[in-house]
């Protein structure tokens, strides 16, 4: 059952991305695209774990382009901060480590998160093990780890809980 959903998730992925490039016009390119994706997927597909971990409900497919948006939106915010801070005579900067507790279950969740924390300016993350996430932080403002941890990847654990078991 989960090589077949796992089967299923890649071929959804696959034609997205493939309407969304070539924007088919007529039905032959239907037809030899998905003949070309039906074989793509039998010849090429390796049962992957971490693709498991994706929710195939209407919810959480919805989901991910609200999470891109929310992504977006963190991103330019990080990225203004981080130029007022390196633009600031005062350099106002506390670096530090931080480690907290994620809520995701599986490992694509993980991945997705520790990586949305990398690509954002101001954040990297160092290390993800079992659920504890360690991450580099330019201005380290909470004294709990908790307090940390919602403040980093709150908005973006959220969403990641529906789009990712």
């Amino acid at each position: 059952m989960q090589r077949l959903k796992s089967i299923i998730v890649l071929a959804v992925i696959l034609a997205l991305v493939w309407i969304m490039l070539t924007g088919v016009e007529n039905r032959d390119e239907w037809i030899v695209g998905g003949i070309a994706l039906v074989l793509t997927v039998l010849v090429f597909f390796r049962p992957a774990g971490v693709y498991g971990g994706l929710r195939c409900s209407p919810k959480g497919i919805v989901l991910i382009p609200v999470y891109l948006v929310v992504f977006l939106w963190e991103l330019i915010k990080s990225n203004l901060d981080v130029a007022v801070r390196v633009l600031n005579p005062r350099l106002p900067i506390n670096p530090g480590i931080v480690r907290f507790k994620t809520k995701m279950d599986s490992d694509l969740g993980k991945l997705i998160l520790a990586n949305s924390i990398t690509l954002t300016p101001g954040t990297l993350t160092v290390d993800v093990e079992d659920d504890t996430l360690t991450v580099h932080w330019i201005d380290v403002d909470a004294a709990a780890p908790e307090d940390a941890g919602k403040k980093i990847a709150g908005r973006f654990e959220k969403l990641l809980k529906e789009i990712a078991k």
